[in-house]
């Protein structure tokens, strides 16, 4: 057990630990680690080469994401239905779990960090879903179509053999990393009920629960899509419009607050105490994890859309990093950074979540945000098998027997998560995010002229049609 102790620790390290550090004085350094290495020079290569296509094209998102064009055929689902099921993941998991880590480890300069990484990140986005979309191919089990970064990677570095080694290594990678998200997911959910109610509800009593909804929905063969096309859009906006009073609420302080942000960003309190580091680096990983940008899981749902050009796909998966971090993440931190600090010294995890909305509610405030919880995380483990469901068919065959047995282990996992110690969930997700992130980086980087070309081809299109409006 030491010396698979000492592996995985050396595999984590490797992803999250720091390859080389760069001092910047009063003993504090930047610990340039693996992801911060391969996301930021990349993000900003892809947003040079889009031509900054989320300001360019901004307008035009918000265009598609209204129309009525794009329905979805034959089993198929349409570009917002996508645009749904990778927000299901972002949303669900991400903006709040992700945020109240970033804020716990890195402070409230983690959040700044994270913007960063949802602006560099969103041309990612943008290449990945488009190349998705482009290679896509009809799904035979499920109906529709099927795709993301190892069909893309399989069209590339195949060679002509039946499967490729890039693109194996990379599903397998997002099936190991999915099963530590769901276990995130069900561990987030089963600590704050622990605590959010006057009497103790059993950590495995919930987790039960849940898994017992999940198997409902998930081995039925197209229920999911369905699932989330309610649940996500009706959470998301009902959380947004929380954060929406807290913050109307609170707009005295809001300008300290985006102070200390700045601030703590770039280290005016933290390199004297040495920590500008674990600032940019929580709020780096955090920032992956909750955009998911190069990462190589939205693709897996871009892929699935119907829409009338692979470009589409591509901007609606661009438009839902900007959501995600800008707006949505962004209201998670107000939530906690609006809280005294006097008051919040010292906690982490669920127990600031908590501390948090019983300062802005009071007692009611924790069970509404333990529900809140409990919806996002079940909407991540939900979107994030409906990512799994192509990369079985390409490392197992396309048989439904494939199918079920990953999500009988997803739910064994999810189960499994919900009474775990939370640091060594988190860990492994690092890693197999980690493992994907290095896989999809540079396929995207060999393949990135077909989504480009993509790209100049929607934008004449756009030009057209606005002469003729």
């Amino acid at each position: 057990m030491e010396i698979l102790s000492k592996i995985y620790g050396a595999i984590l390290y490797f992803f999250t630990g720091a390859l080389f550090k760069i001092p910047l004085g009063n003993d504090s350094t930047l610990d340039i680690s693996l992801m911060i290495l391969l996301l930021v020079p990349a993000g900003i290569y892809f947003m040079i080469r889009t031509r900054f296509v989320p300001v360019r094209m901004f307008p035009e998102m918000l265009r598609i994401s209204v129309e009525k064009n794009d329905k979805g055929h034959g089993g198929a689902i349409s570009g917002v239905q996508a645009l749904i099921v990778s927000t299901a993941t972002r949303v669900g998991m991400g903006n709040l779990v992700g945020v109240v880590a970033a804020v716990s480890m890195g402070g409230a300069g983690a959040v700044f960090w994270m913007w960063v990484m949802a602006i560099i990140g969103s041309s990612m986005a943008f290449v990945e879903a488009t190349l998705a979309q482009i290679h896509k191919e009809r799904d035979p089990l499920y109906g529709g179509y099927r795709g993301g970064p190892a069909y893309y990677m399989h069209k590339r570095f195949a060679g002509g053999k039946k499967k490729s080694i890039m693109a194996i290594l990379f599903a397998l990678s997002g099936l190991i990393c999915w099963c530590a998200i769901s276990q995130v997911s069900s561990n987030s959910v089963t600590t704050m009920f622990e605590s959010a109610f006057s009497f103790e509800i059993p950590r495995v009593a919930t987790v039960s629960v849940l898994v017992i909804i999940a198997a409902f929905i998930v081995l039925r063969k197209n229920t999911t899509v369905k699932v989330l096309d309610v649940m996500v859009p009706v959470m998301a906006v009902a959380y947004f419009a929380l954060t929406i009073f807290v913050m109307i609420k609170n707009a005295g302080v809001l300008p300290s607050v985006f102070k200390r942000v700045f601030e703590e960003a770039f280290g005016i309190r933290q390199i004297a105490g040495g920590g500008i580091g674990a600032v940019i680096m929580c709020g780096v990983q955090r920032g992956l994890f909750s955009n998911e940008a190069g990462s190589g899981s939205a693709p897996c749902a871009a892929a699935a859309a119907d829409v009338s050009h692979p470009a589409k796909a591509g901007l609606f998966q661009t438009l839902g990093v900007l959501i995600d971090t800008l707006v949505i993440c962004t209201c998670t931190a107000m939530l906690l950074l609006t809280v005294p600090e006097n008051i919040s010294a010292g906690l982490e995890g669920m127990g600031l979540l908590n501390v948090a909305m019983e300062y802005h509610f009071g007692k009611v405030g924790v069970v509404f945000i333990a529900l809140v919880l409990l919806l996002f995380s079940f909407s991540t483990f939900l979107g994030i098998l409906f990512y799994a469901r192509p990369n079985v068919a390409y490392v197992f065959g396309d048989t439904w027997t494939s199918q079920t047995v990953y999500k009988v282990i997803a739910l064994a996992m999810f189960f499994v998560g919900g009474i775990m110690d939370p640091n060594f969930v988190w860990d492994f997700a690092d890693i197999g995010i980690g493992l994907m992130t290095v896989f999809n980086i540079v396929a995207i980087i060999v393949m990135a002229k077909e989504a480009l070309n993509a790209l100049d081809d929607y934008t004449v299109l756009v030009k057209q049609r606005k002469k003729q409006e």
